[in-house]
């Protein structure tokens, strides 16, 4: 079915849009530095789990709707910018009063669900990029965006994974900061101008 698929143009486009700065890739380096490689990888299951709902809903054609209604597509992408700001402010908030192992083991499993699935970023890219590979003279569309998507979610999950073992080792140092204003303003800041990224490059023009 994908035997004649441009396989190098794909490829080339879904590492690109992975590994450009984003989100994920932020909140995931900021979280590990903070909690550790466990919460990392609880993040990276919810973040996991949330572009898979989308990748579905792309396969069985929710994301086209999305897509074509401005009021649903600009609901979608303002909820998402909401929730990296709600994300900023609690990153400014952690004082460091509770020992970094404690808290609710699901809190990073949920906002990486929450704001993948809010993630308009992730709409456009199984419309746009998975979907223009499609071609239903190969077969039926759905399941090759289903396997185009699946390959997909297999780079964010390497990518991820990385972000977090980095992330997580450069946590030993800056623990003795993590509950400074100055560690507590940095990472506050970054999540806001990742914010400011989404809120430019997810407009439609």
């Amino acid at each position: 079915m994908l035997a004649n698929l441009d396989w190098p143009a794909f490829l080339l486009a879904m590492f690109v849009v992975e590994l450009t700065p984003g989100p994920n890739m932020g909140w995931l380096a900021a979280l590990s530095a903070q909690k550790g490689r466990a919460a990392g990888f609880m993040a990276v299951a919810g973040i996991t789990l949330g572009l898979a709902a989308q990748l579905l809903a792309a396969a069985t054609g929710v994301s086209a709707l999305l897509a074509e209604s401005p009021v649903l597509y600009e609901t979608l992408r303002w909820a998402g910018i909401a929730f990296m700001v709600f994300l900023a402010w609690e990153a400014w908030r952690d004082d460091g009063s509770a020992a970094p192992g404690r808290g609710e083991p699901l809190a990073g499993f949920k906002r990486g669900l929450i704001a993948n699935i809010l993630n308009p970023k992730a709409l456009v890219f199984y419309i746009v990029v998975v979907g223009q590979f499609a071609d239903s003279a190969r077969g039926s569309l759905w399941i090759q965006i289903l396997v185009l998507g699946a390959l997909h979610l297999l780079a964010a999950l390497a990518v991820h994974s990385f972000i977090v073992l980095a992330g997580a080792r450069l946590g030993k140092p800056l623990e003795r900061w993590r509950s400074s204003v100055t560690t507590r303003a940095g990472f506050a800041i970054v999540l806001l101008a990742l914010t400011a990224w989404i809120a430019v490059t997810s407009a439609r023009q």
